[in-house]
């Protein structure tokens, strides 16, 4: 039997309502007879003419008459991809794929939104516009670019910049100092640290003058100053335990719980992917955990688990961006910088505040 036959003419126009508006959850699915695929109605590809589409209360129905399931917004799924992340992880792609990010327009023609609905997304979800995701995505060209020793002019152009002067005016916030002095490796670069006793032990926060750039955990003060200059062996780097203590007094505070996250500023190097990882372990809430898969999944990758894991692991501003949150597969607490035992006293802290 059709399925997709002699349904109500009211339903199926509420029902292609809820497609051209990408509803998601409408409980049904549609499939368009000129390509063969049936879909979720808030899939984010381009929709099609009313006229090709058919409309079926299951995907075992839509399959039964012939349609195969979308690639993109996998309504065979059980774990379902929200087709909005989707949209947004392929615009991501687009944006670091391309030699220049592309404009505002032609990512929404990509994705099968709308300019402002894709960029009111792009927004909620990343946390930055498409424009800004882009400009990260070129400082971190640059960087690379220098680090490689390509030449300061070979760099610019080569990570997408057509002005040297533009790029100049605007290096303290990609680079944290001048393109030439990034090449040379940071040098004279001012880094102040402070350590103090902390719930799990000993705690180093190191900043520039633009925010922190290191917090990390162990139990000897040696090991702690050893592993800052390890990470930044060419800087300028000095103990001020009195200039941080307020810095390092409103990081314990975020430890206990309390809302002073925009009081601690961030000078943190990162790849656009990495941040995007980082912006989903903020968003677990405290004492609870998701697997680097799941991880991976809600960036809209189900194959970058690994690639999570390493995002984990080299962050470098540890109890702010809660790496302790990521777990293995089966739930185990492995991976962590600062020790399995950290991770589990942490997870243990958030979970007793929340009782």
């Amino acid at each position: 039997m059709d399925h997709a036959t002699h349904q109500d003419p009211t339903l199926e126009d509420d029902r292609w309502r809820q497609v051209l508006d990408r509803r998601t959850g409408g409980g049904f699915v549609y499939a368009v007879t000129t390509t063969g695929v049936y879909c979720t109605p808030g899939c984010a590809s381009r929709r099609p003419k009313r006229d090709n589409v058919r409309f079926f209360d299951t995907g075992t129905q839509a399959e039964s008459a012939g349609f195969r399931p979308c690639k993109r917004c996998r309504p065979d799924n059980d774990r379902i991809i929200d087709p909005r992340l989707a949209a947004v992880a392929e615009a991501c792609r687009l944006i670091e794929a391309a030699e220049i990010p592309p404009p505002l327009d032609a990512l929404a023609e990509a994705t099968g939104y709308s300019s402002f609905h894709l960029q009111r997304l792009f927004q909620a979800m990343v946390g930055v516009s498409p424009k800004q995701y882009g400009d990260a995505v070129k400082a971190e060209r640059l960087r690379r670019g220098l680090k490689a020793g390509d030449g300061v002019a070979g760099a610019l152009y080569g990570a997408g910049y057509g002005s040297s002067s533009r790029v100049y005016e605007k290096s303290a916030a990609l680079l944290g100092m001048t393109p030439a002095s990034y090449a040379a490796g940071g040098r004279g670069a001012e880094i102040r640290f402070a350590i103090a006793d902390g719930p799990l032990g000993r705690v180093l926060a190191a900043a520039t003058d633009k925010g922190l750039c290191m917090v990390a955990l162990a139990d000897d003060d040696g090991a702690l100053e050893s592993e800052l200059r390890r990470d930044f062996p060419l800087a300028e780097i000095t103990r001020d335990d009195a200039t941080l203590k307020p810095l390092m007094e409103r990081l314990f505070a975020f430890l206990d719980g309390a809302d002073t996250a925009e009081a601690l500023p961030l000078d943190v190097r990162a790849t656009a992917f990495q941040w995007r990882v980082w912006q989903a372990l903020a968003a677990i809430p405290a004492g609870e955990t998701r697997t680097y898969g799941e991880l991976a999944t809600a960036l809209g990758n189900d194959g970058a688990a690994r690639a999570v894991g390493r995002a984990c692991a080299t962050n470098p501003v540890s109890l702010i961006i809660p790496c302790h949150r990521a777990v293995g597969a089966n739930g185990s607490l492995t991976g962590y910088r600062w020790g399995v035992a950290r991770k589990r006293a942490l997870l243990a802290r958030e979970r007793g505040r929340k009782t």
